[in-house]
């Protein structure tokens, strides 16, 4: 088998598709996670604080020097990034448990048996009946 026909049968696989599909609906929501970070939750955050931006918080580490810009630490948006990572891991914990809730009631429903094992167990009842 080639290289190429090797790399086709990996791409087609099941598992990578769905992965693929998984990065991109994750990074669509991720903005729009950053957007309601940014947009909903920390404008009041920052007004209940005294009117606070925390985008706007840096540390100068050194001015500005003619062209060069100013060298900053921005841990404003960091503040803002860790607002982003926990709101991000709710929503993914409240998902994998609604998940995990339905699983259980489908493991928990006791499957029909199949349609060989209902003959034959009427078989067995005619048979029995019979002697």
């Amino acid at each position: 088998m080639g290289f190429f026909q090797e790399f086709k049968t990996f791409a087609v696989r099941g598992n990578v598709v769905d992965m693929a599909v998984g990065i991109i609906i994750g990074a669509a929501f991720g903005k729009i996670v950053s957007s309601l970070v940014a947009d909903v939750f920390m404008p009041p955050i920052g007004l209940l604080l005294g009117g606070i931006d925390f985008t706007g918080f840096a540390f100068t580490l050194k001015e500005a020097a003619g062209p060069l810009p100013a060298v900053t630490l921005g841990y404003g948006k960091f503040i803002q990034s860790v607002v982003d990572f926990v709101i991000v891991a709710c929503a993914v914990f409240v998902l994998v448990k609604s998940i995990n809730r339905f699983r259980a009631k489908q493991e928990a429903a006791p499957a029909a048996p199949p349609k060989q094992e209902v003959l034959l167990a009427e078989i067995r009842d005619i048979l029995k009946a019979g002697k």
